[in-house]
């Protein structure tokens, strides 16, 4: 039997304090993947030792490669190079884990052995059409359940895929991803131009392997890419099969989505006072940051390097009262994954917040719109659902009992909410938070929030 999780916080407190918050998981899930296709040894530190990553680790292994640890966030990988993955002996499990279903679809399309891709119950419910039916365009051969879901079926067309040229119907980097890793292994050129920007941590860190990539993102002024630019237009990404990933080392910096929780914690609680430590601020992903600092969040970047292709910085948070804001549209798809926490935001925010084009939210590990709405209305929030996102009057939170509906980022948003409530916030269903931040209890008692945690 799998354990169930309930979180059980305490109403007010402030946070205080330096953390360093667990490894990107995009960054870490990639890092297996192109490692175990690289010729020679890629070392991997600040690895995500967390269930979706572990997932991805798992499935290569089962491919034949030889992987160390992870051990304190280090991993060693054995690249087998490019055409070096063995027939699993079974099926491939993924767990929670979206992002590894969606990239392997495209990197098995292409190998010379069939293979099946499965996952849990709410794996088994997302939307797999998005990425089989541009492979399908490729030539691949893809099998999926009836409503266009997992378990995948992918019957191995080594030599057989055909480069496209793919125009996204919606921003979504892990369609982007799957359509790359395909593109290693097809004939000709493999072209994917999205609509709007969207995380780009497969391309860079192709080029940190050594393997060409094509980027014509309308290069702007001072050689900035117009995909680091807040509502640049299309970008479009270029890959051929020629080419060899060569091993490399990558340091794996925080997780922007995992720091969120404590960027809007410390915004909403009165004397709160946070460092972030080694977070990763790809200009793909700082949407969070951008929609706070126009509510009136008080967020530094500091100490701003480069480690490993990928920008990091510290972030400094100090308590800064919010206002609702109608959040742009362009700003979107770079923080799509933390809109949970921002609904928090809102709900803390003096007056109105209104958030449009975000449909995408509904086809996440849950109804991110829809179980959001339920529970800030749970505590007493005015938050009216809409199709494409959700309009919320900022005021006072209660307290009372909410469901997660097993999405890890509902679960730890609404811990965060309890900072502003009047009264206790039981939330059941926690169980896989530990999908994106193993610790994240820890962490956050750590920093001042009166968490506890039942396991029946």
């Amino acid at each position: 039997m799998s354990k169930s999780i309930t979180f059980k916080v305490q109403p007010g407190g402030t946070l205080h304090g330096e953390v360093r918050v667990p490894g990107d998981k995009s960054i870490s899930h990639r890092s297996i993947m192109l490692g175990s296709l690289a010729d020679g040894t890629t070392h991997v530190t600040g690895f995500l030792e967390a269930e979706d990553a572990l997932a991805t680790l798992q499935a290569f292994k089962d491919m034949g490669v030889v992987i160390e640890g992870p051990e304190n966030g280090q991993v060693t990988i054995h690249g087998v190079g490019k055409h070096g993955l063995k027939a699993p002996k079974g099926e491939l499990y993924l767990g929670n884990s979206g992002t590894s279903m969606r990239l392997l679809s495209g990197l098995l399309a292409g190998q010379a052995f069939d293979s099946v891709l499965t996952g849990d119950k709410s794996l088994s419910g997302r939307p797999m059409k998005r990425v089989t039916a541009p492979l399908a365009e490729m030539g691949a051969d893809i099998k999926t359940a009836e409503q266009g879901t997992a378990p995948l079926r992918i019957f191995g067309r080594a030599g057989q895929l055909k480069g496209i040229d793919y125009t996204m119907p919606m921003a979504s980097a892990q369609v982007k991803s799957c359509l790359l890793l395909a593109g290693m292994y097809a004939q000709g050129e493999t072209s994917v131009t999205e609509p709007a920007p969207t995380r780009d941590h497969t391309e860079r860190m192709l080029a940190g392997f050594a393997y060409p990539v094509k980027r014509q993102d309308n290069i702007a002024k001072d050689g900035v890419y117009a995909a680091d630019l807040p509502g640049a237009g299309a970008a479009k990404v270029t890959i051929t099969a020629e080419g060899q990933l060569k091993a490399t080392d990558i340091d794996v910096p925080s997780d922007i989505s995992s720091a969120a929780f404590f960027l809007v914690g410390a915004s909403i609680a009165p004397g709160s006072d946070v460092l972030l430590k080694h977070v990763g601020i790809n200009p793909t992903r700082t949407g969070v940051i951008d929609i706070l600092k126009l509510m009136g969040a008080n967020i530094e970047i500091l100490n701003q390097r480069e480690v490993g292709g990928e920008p990091v910085a510290d972030l400094h948070v100090v308590y800064s009262p919010l206002k609702g804001i109608d959040i742009p549209e362009a700003l979107v798809p770079l923080a799509i994954d933390e809109f949970p926490v921002l609904f928090v935001a809102a709900a803390c925010a003096e007056g109105q917040t209104r958030l449009t084009g975000a449909e995408e939210l509904r086809v996440k590990e849950s109804d991110r719109i829809q179980v959001m709405a339920d529970g800030l209305q749970i505590l007493g929030v005015s938050a009216e659902p809409t199709a494409d996102g959700m309009i919320i009057q900022g005021g006072t939170i209660g307290g009372g009992e909410v469901i997660s509906h097993g999405d890890h980022r509902i679960a730890m948003s609404f811990a965060i909410a309890a900072l502003k409530a009047s009264k206790s916030i039981t939330i059941h269903d926690c169980e896989n938070v530990n999908t994106s931040f193993p610790g994240f209890k820890t962490l956050a008692q750590q920093l001042g929030l009166s968490i506890a945690e039942e396991i029946l």
